[in-house]
């Protein structure tokens, strides 16, 4: 699953005292409709409802607002009174359930600038932050359907972390895992491999001679009647080498003098600034959802932000953490009776069944035979002992077997 974690860099201040600046759990009705607005930019984006599902641990605490037509774009946004957060803590939760089983589409927020105009939002609409997963097909693999508490906290010493049902499952430096700044350090652009700089990692081996075609025949001997004053030094015949193979190709080794791929070295980059502020927004006084789904179903509810990481697990576990487990049951229980009258499952539950009792038979049949074995081996005093030789088996009768 992919994660989304835009920071822009807006510069903010507020106080250090727990607060909530904006928090949403869809539990008055139709009233929400009246604090969240939906984008007029387009002419066919799709609607939203109210609903707790088709499960849930409690039908009224689980209610949020629910995508209801496939292959659309949604864009609903709610505004909350302008902040900062100057050092101090920022923190953006909410809960999400896809129990349409997506297989493309966004479970994200976006949180935007006090003035931007919610009816034109859009898809290239400046935000500041953009939280949560976008799911394909290719990464749903360890998704499931259903509620999960997604939090994100930017802390004022520019360090971030993101939990899933309040447990960390990322966290880092600002700077370090984001591209908000230029890089510390790049490549030197007048560095240039060394001549003799040798990344050679197999060579052909130097000190193996290559074997001649022909060679003296060792069993030639100088005739008698050599006059080397007048015949010249004798020469035995020449011969083909039995060690000449045809083409000669020198075998390869491990080259002595490899000194590895050359990498151009890094050196200060001039253009780089720090910037301690990395965390900090000011103007933040929207928070919407602006995403695209082929299959329509997912639920958005229990929107928070606040100052306070540790009211964030608390507000987490009074909200999702109550309901998870009621809701985790009543889906279990549907999926039974969905199971239940699903043909060819219940097919497959008896083969395995029965796949389960043959394999206990042949379990059984296989401890009754080594029962039989040791009672033979015992009855003909030959039960084996370390000291004593081992005896084939002999085969029992075949009305045994």
């Amino acid at each position: 699953m992919k994660w989304c974690v835009l920071l822009a860099a807006c510069v903010l201040a507020a106080s250090a005292e727990p607060i909530i600046y904006f928090r949403e759990q869809f539990e008055d009705g139709d009233e929400w409709q009246k604090r969240w607005v939906e984008s007029k930019n387009k002419s066919d984006y799709g609607k939203w409802q109210l609903t707790a599902g088709k499960f849930f641990g409690d039908p009224e605490k689980d209610k949020g607002i629910q995508t209801t037509q496939d292959w659309k774009y949604y864009a609903l946004s709610a505004r909350f009174e302008p902040i900062g957060n100057e050092n101090q803590t920022l923190v953006i939760q909410f809960t999400v359930k896809h129990e349409q089983a997506i297989d493309c589409g966004g479970g994200y927020v976006k949180v935007y600038p006090a003035d931007i105009n919610q009816e034109q939002i859009h898809s290239d609409s400046v935000y500041c932050i953009m939280f949560g997963k976008s799911l394909t097909e290719y990464n749903t693999e360890n998704h499931d359907e259903l509620t999960h508490l997604y939090t994100l906290i930017i802390r004022p010493n520019n360090t971030y972390a993101v939990k899933i049902d309040n447990e960390v499952v990322a966290n880092g430096t600002l700077e370090e895992d984001w591209d908000f700044l230029l890089p510390r350090k790049i490549k030197d652009e007048n560095a240039t491999k060394p001549a003799d700089w040798d990344e050679r990692l197999k060579i052909e081996d130097p000190n193996e001679p290559k074997p001649d075609e022909l060679i003296p025949d060792p069993e030639s001997k100088q005739p008698r009647d050599w006059d080397s004053s007048m015949d010249g030094q004798w020469e035995p015949p020449m011969i083909p080498n039995p060690n000449y193979k045809g083409i000669w190709k020198p075998k390869i080794i491990d080259n002595p003098n490899y000194q590895g791929e050359w990498v151009q070295p890094d050196i200060d980059n001039p253009d780089y600034v720090p910037d301690d502020t990395l965390y900090r927004y000011e103007g933040l006084g929207v928070i919407g959802l602006d995403l695209w789904q082929v299959k329509s179903g997912t639920i958005f509810d229990n929107f928070l932000i606040t100052n306070d990481e540790e009211l964030a697990e608390k507000i987490g576990n009074e909200t999702w953490g109550e309901t998870r487990e009621p809701e985790l049951k009543m889906k279990t229980i549907q999926d039974e009776e969905r199971d239940a009258k699903d043909e060819k499952k219940q097919r497959w539950k008896k083969l395995e069944e029965d796949f389960a009792k043959l394999d206990e038979l042949e379990r059984q049949e296989k401890e009754r035979k080594s029962k039989l074995r040791k009672t033979l081996r015992k009855q003909y005093g030959l039960d084996s002992t370390p000291e004593q030789t081992q005896l084939p088996h002999p085969l029992p009768p075949k009305d045994e077997l």
